[in-house]
């Protein structure tokens, strides 16, 4: 009788071939976007901007700490605080709801549904907050609903997608014994599986958080107050001692959202231990909830948010005039063209972006890693550094990256690509390094304790095992880049975000419709892409 033998589902060989595929078609993907930038042909430097560029960074040694401008970053800290608390708020309250409606558990055989409610998530989770803003300022005017809504939408959305699928993950023993118990779906969903999940629901909910006051800062760009309409004011201004002082208090607002966030997260990832029979209540959690709650009564007092707002008659009124220019969308053949192209320059944009944030990422990531989990020794001040460094890329926000390669570069879309990588390494520099931290250390360890040097440590012992959630991280990104693209596109570094601010800045309804469809429909095909290339990646 002859042994039988599992096979995997899919060959090696197989998988194998279909990587060295995928990665050769990145590398063809990232020259041709190179080539697109014109980086391979005519002069992309503006040598005459180089006076302008060692003026600004010569501010970051001098910033402006007058009492007078000290006042004004106070004030507009309040304010972005203000925005990331109730924005959060917002966006966790619609995800706990939405989770329910997009979890496959809760509509069980019913794919047709499942697939309905995802693609109607889709569409407020496709654009970015910047163009929520620009849409809700038409509407609402300079109201702080304006901030709060433009990051409580397309937080909520991308909020309940993730809850789903943490739902979907959870035990289902409970949900199935109350839907055997004749309870509903929803409710089943409700009882049997949010409990389980809170864990995780939680630790998502504290690193929205932290986007959140990114997000209020972009906002700010556009005349929502806040640190970013300072920064913006200094800027347009050229008085660099004030806006490297609003960048250093942006950073400081990121690491205290930092600090905090990560202690939620490793308090639920590690609690203590039970007294007895009962379960120890855990302070910390409880402070920070409590905190939390009163930190969103407080931004609720401080904006002077109200519902009447959003039910007077004049927001309705502009909403209908709104949907009624909206409405049918333009579908000229000139337009069309003009989006075709926009649409290659948004892909190109983005994957520069990644590119550039990838490859520093593998090079910082290793020295911003905690030191007791790297491979290879690197002096405790430089790791310091390199983390400092990575908080304050992804601190400031990417037009602010773009108007300072601007100094230096000619305009097109090289410097919107460029100052998204350098916005998408700070933040990809951190998820990688914390990937190598959650490695297991016991292969490096070994081949060290065998004689092996620090460099073959890395090559063989680690760098193998990180490549799969590096590339992971990268392609996440991805689907981030291109929404980010419209807010340096907005400046007129090219693709999608400039045809959509020429046609509000002249008002063409119809031709905005368009593109916002079209800025839809690429980030889906895009996560589409992506996704395939991860199960490929795993």
């Amino acid at each position: 009788m002859s042994a039988v033998v599992d096979r995997p589902a899919t060959p090696v060989l197989r998988r194998s071939r279909a990587r060295w595929a995928w990665g050769l078609g990145a590398s063809v993907v990232v020259l041709w976007s190179l080539a697109g930038a014109g980086l391979f042909s005519g002069e992309v430097l503006n040598p005459a901007g180089a006076r302008q560029l060692s003026r600004f960074a010569a501010g970051a040694l001098a910033p402006d700490l007058s009492g007078d401008f000290r006042q004004v970053l106070l004030r507009g800290a309040l304010v972005t605080v203000a925005y990331a608390a109730l924005g959060t708020a917002l966006a966790v309250l619609l995800g706990a709801v939405g989770a329910v409606a997009l979890a496959r558990t809760t509509w069980g055989r019913r794919r047709g549904g499942w697939l309905v409610a995802r693609g109607v998530v889709a569409v407020p989770r496709g654009l970015h907050e910047v163009v929520w803003g620009l849409l809700l300022l038409n509407v609402l005017g300079l109201d702080p609903w304006v901030g709060v809504l433009a990051i409580g939408i397309p937080y909520g959305a991308v909020t309940a997608k993730v809850f789903a699928d943490l739902l979907d993950e959870v035990p289902r023993g409970a949900h199935d014994a109350l839907l055997a118990a004749g309870a509903g779906r929803g409710a089943a969903a409700l009882y049997g599986l949010l409990p389980p999940a809170a864990g995780g629901l939680l630790a998502y909910s504290a690193y929205r958080l932290e986007c959140a006051v990114r997000s209020a800062v972009v906002l700010g760009l556009i005349g929502a107050g806040g640190l970013g309409y300072e920064l913006s004011l200094s800027f347009t201004s050229l008085r660099w001692e004030q806006v490297w002082s609003c960048v250093y208090a942006l950073t400081l607002l990121c690491v205290a959202a930092v600090v905090a966030g990560r202690a939620v997260r490793r308090r639920l990832a590690d609690p203590p231990a039970a007294a007895g029979d009962r379960p120890r209540r855990d302070l910390v959690l409880t402070g920070a909830g409590l905190t939390t709650a009163a930190l969103v009564v407080w931004s609720w007092w401080y904006l002077a948010v109200t519902p009447a707002a959003l039910l007077a008659e004049r927001t309705r009124q502009q909403l209908s005039y709104l949907l009624a220019e909206a409405l049918p969308p333009e579908l000229s053949g000139s337009l069309l063209v003009s989006l075709g192209a926009a649409a290659v320059d948004t892909v190109q944009m983005s994957v520069i972006a990644v590119a550039v944030a990838t490859a520093g990422a593998v090079l910082l990531a290793p020295v911003a890693a905690r030191p007791a989990r790297r491979a290879r020794p690197v002096p405790w001040a430089a790791g310091v550094v390199v983390r400092l460094g990575l908080l304050l890329l992804r601190a400031v926000p990417p037009p602010v990256w773009a108007l300072v390669l601007l100094f230096v570069l000619r305009p097109g879309i090289l410097p919107g690509a460029l100052a998204l990588g350098v916005y998408t390494l700070g933040v990809l520099g951190r998820l990688t390094a914390e990937a190598l931290e959650e490695l297991e250390p016991r292969p490096a360890q070994a081949l060290t304790a065998l004689g092996a040097r620090p460099a073959a440590t890395w090559l063989y012992g680690v760098a193998p095992r990180a490549v799969g959630p590096v590339l992971a991280y990268a392609l996440y990104r991805w689907e981030v880049a291109i929404r980010d693209t419209v807010m340096v596109g907005l400046l007129g570094a090219g693709g999608l975000g400039a045809l959509l601010a020429t046609s509000l800045q002249v008002f063409d309804w119809p031709a905005v419709t368009t593109t916002l469809v079209v800025l839809v429909l690429l980030t889906l095909a895009v996560d589409l892409v992506s996704d395939r290339a991860r199960d490929v990646v795993r």
